[in-house]
């Protein structure tokens, strides 16, 4: 995991996420998180942690998506805990990430929300 540029700021990752989905590597996704990280994803499943999130990430990245950064909303963070977020331009209501700075002042991401649906689309 080293050789990868790490986070020293928690809105760092959300650019690196980006950067390292478009490059189709799902091992880099992985390492943006902590080892016992759970991301809520696919719907309504949580996948926990960082291997089991590499996997995920080379199942959706073998279809190539395209990922486009998005401005995030003002970070809150308190005691080597942020709540990052950013409003999706797909529509699928916010992205939320806890993340939490590591031994070495870097960031990682501890919990991700990366689709919220907003109470009133539910069908």
């Amino acid at each position: 995991m080293s050789e990868y540029e790490k986070a020293m700021r928690p809105e760092d990752l959300t650019r690196l996420f980006v950067e390292r989905s478009n490059a189709g590597d799902a091992a880099g996704v992985a390492a943006l998180y902590e080892e016992h990280a759970v991301v809520a994803y696919p719907p309504g499943q949580l996948t926990v942690g960082r291997e089991a999130i590499r996997v995920l990430w080379e199942r959706v990245l073998t279809n190539r998506p395209r990922f486009t950064p998005e401005p995030p909303l003002p970070t809150l963070a308190a005691d080597g805990i942020a709540l990052t977020a950013t409003p999706p331009k797909d529509g699928a209501g916010a992205r939320a990430q806890v993340v939490r700075q590591q031994a070495d002042g870097s960031w990682l991401r501890l919990l991700d929300q990366p689709e919220f649906l907003r109470p009133d689309s539910a069908a």
